[in-house]
């Protein structure tokens, strides 16, 4: 025999020798598996990224989550890593996705430490009174009283980090960050200066989450001033 033979036989040997391989897990073909791809920089189960720049996405109102991934994809928000992710994805795929972490309910960290006290009494004055002399609302009066945001398209600001929200005020400020019109973020944003955009930011990261953190059904009353993508119904 031949050593090609002897070779050739002594691997079939050893194929059926060797124990059969383990089949494959099965893959888990869920939203919950496909939104991992999110969960890696927005933190596990959307809890927030550790770094301050990754915003918590579970229980947000759906409405707003969706809005979002909207102007992430359709260039009314400006970040490629986001721009790449949802630009394949069609609307009701997006709003899968917002749906699914609109319905998670998972405990806030504790708040930042206290800012200096008169950082606290203009944040406090500015979220609670707005500035009339400016024409810039209450953040209570589009946010909630409790500012959990509104469903199904207000989103809360408690439970957010201070550079998150600067960012945020900025991007709006210079155009990066866009709503579909009347832009009424960018209004407001606009009519405040530096040291106000501070101290509201300071002043809602230090604030603790109520219990329970979940978005309003309604506001008492009409929003006070136009803004698009916000349903009318929702400030009656």
């Amino acid at each position: 025999m031949s050593l090609r033979s002897l070779l050739t036989r002594a691997a079939l040997g050893a194929l059926l020798a060797a124990p059969a391989l383990a089949a494959p897990p099965p893959f888990e073909d869920s939203i919950a598996q496909r939104v991992q791809a999110c969960t890696g920089c927005h933190g596990d189960q959307g809890r927030a990224g550790p770094d301050g720049f990754y915003p918590r996405l579970a229980g947000k109102p759906a409405g707003y989550l969706h809005h979002q991934l909207l102007n992430f994809r359709d260039g009314r928000r400006h970040y490629p890593l986001m721009t790449h992710l949802v630009a394949p994805l069609t609307d009701t795929y997006l709003l899968e996705m917002a749906t699914y972490f609109s319905q998670l309910d998972v405990p806030y960290p504790p708040p930042a430490g206290q800012p200096p006290a008169d950082v606290v009494a203009r944040g406090e004055s500015l979220v609670y009174r707005g500035d009339p002399m400016r024409d810039v609302p209450a953040c209570v009066s589009c946010h909630g009283e409790r500012l959990t945001g509104v469903a199904p398209a207000i989103p809360g600001l408690l439970g957010l980090p201070r550079d998150y929200l600067n960012a945020q005020f900025g991007a709006w400020r210079t155009g990066k960050r866009r709503a579909h019109g009347p832009d009424c973020m960018f209004e407001v944003a606009k009519r405040l200066d530096l040291t106000d955009i501070n101290a509201v930011s300071s002043w809602l990261a230090s604030r603790p989450v109520p219990v329970p953190a979940k978005a309003d059904t309604s506001l008492p009353k009409p929003l006070p001033m136009p803004c698009g993508g916000v349903p009318q119904e929702a400030a009656k």
